[in-house]
């Protein structure tokens, strides 16, 4: 044991480089040093035995004057990767991740059928398809999911119509990370979106209802099980409307395409989501006055969220900056009346998200990538790569 564990401090300096790598692309070897305050002969040290164990790559930078030479870090070619993947209401997308963050071999499914044998079904046969090509170099299966994830398990999905389901096997034989999708996107906004830099944020993103979460320092609050963040059940609308998830008065009910069918006196659609994007480009006066309302619910809720959670920021993803957009009026003025009169003053501004549709595959690639760099992670790759050291 103590073996172990004066291995995986060996790779805790690794673990810096390779995040630094991640988080800054193109940046040269003289940059990381000064950013992680490195000893100059540490730096080459850690940089060589990177590169020993194919986990960085290294160029030469282009001369810039005088000066010692320097290199531009990288991913290694064929360093670990890790499969990311987003399961949506009408269907999946996946992307292979390098240790850079960059995202290859991207696939984009649509649903047969949605029941979770044939889904599932699909997306192993991905898996599958990846661990061919990549071989032992797949580390994880990093998995979005629209709906609620208890105890490493998805609990319900209301948009799909799932109700606790073991997606236990979907990345094997290589470990599985499991995240709500608007958690995930939130991830992304507060890492390497609109929230880069706040200490505190709150993400909400709308689709089929409504989720989010609060991130501290980049991470999320999952709460205890990890599912935290199921903003879209908080008795925010009507009382007298019945939710898919069992409770009454959800805030899922009263921002997204079913509360603009109900405004228009429509039938509830079979995708809320192409039927919200449809109101979102009528003129016609109703339209807009069903906007107007979404809208306002939207911003009632984001107030009470901040009176909550007191974010430095908050960011708004998927259909959410769209119908703010929609009625800025409806919304701003529901926005501040929600807020406590402390926060009045000088109120969390509120930005639209920069991944947009790809925030729950970016917070996915994220979280995966912070488990396959970890220093555990780095000392057995190494193990397993003896010849490389």
């Amino acid at each position: 044991m103590a073996r172990v564990r004066a291995d995986e401090a060996r790779w805790h300096t690794g673990n810096q480089v390779l995040t630094w790598v991640r988080e800054h692309p193109g940046g040269t070897r003289a940059a990381m040093t000064q950013d992680l305050r490195l000893a100059s002969g540490l730096a080459t040290e850690v940089t060589a035995r990177l590169r020993a164990v194919r986990l960085l790559d290294e160029t030469p930078a282009p001369r810039a004057g005088r000066g010692r030479p320097t290199t531009v870090l990288g991913a290694h070619p064929e360093g670990p990767v890790l499969l990311a993947v987003v399961l949506r209401t009408e269907g999946w997308r996946s992307a292979v991740v390098a240790l850079d963050g960059s995202l290859h071999d991207v696939t984009e499914v649509r649903h047969g059928s949605r029941t979770p044998s044939a889904v599932l079904a699909a997306i192993r046969a991905r898996v599958a398809t990846v661990l061919s090509a990549y071989g032992k170099r797949v580390r994880a299966v990093s998995l979005a999911v629209a709906g609620t994830v208890y105890d490493g398990r998805l609990v319900q999905s209301a948009t799909l119509g799932w109700h606790d389901v073991d997606l236990g096997l979907v990345g094997a034989p290589v470990p599985l990370l499991l995240g709500n999708d608007a958690t995930l996107a939130g991830v992304a906004e507060a890492r390497t979106g609109a929230a880069l830099g706040a200490s505190t944020a709150l993400h909400l993103l709308v689709t089929v209802g409504i989720g989010g979460t609060v991130t501290v320092g980049g991470r999320p609050a999952t709460g205890s099980h990890g599912a935290g963040g199921e903003y879209g059940h908080q008795p925010y609308a009507d009382r007298a409307l019945r939710c898919p998830c069992g409770a009454r008065g959800c805030w899922d009910l009263a921002v997204d395409g079913r509360a603009l069918a109900r405004h228009l006196r429509d039938a509830e659609p079979d995708d809320p989501y192409a039927y919200a994007r449809r109101v979102l480009a009528s003129p016609e006066p109703a339209a807009r006055e069903a906007l107007s309302r979404v809208a306002a619910a939207l911003g009632d809720g984001a107030g009470a969220l901040v009176n909550i959670g007191d974010p430095e920021v908050v960011t708004l993803g998927g259909l959410a900056p769209l119908l703010r957009a929609a009625a800025p009026d409806a919304f701003e003025q529901a926005y501040l009346g929600a807020l406590m009169a402390f926060h009045k003053g000088h109120p969390p501004a509120v930005l639209a998200a920069v991944h947009g549709d790809d925030g729950p595959l970016q917070g996915a690639a994220i979280i995966g990538l912070d488990e396959i760099t970890g220093a555990a992670a780095l000392a057995a790759w190494a193990a397993e790569s003896p010849a490389w050291s």
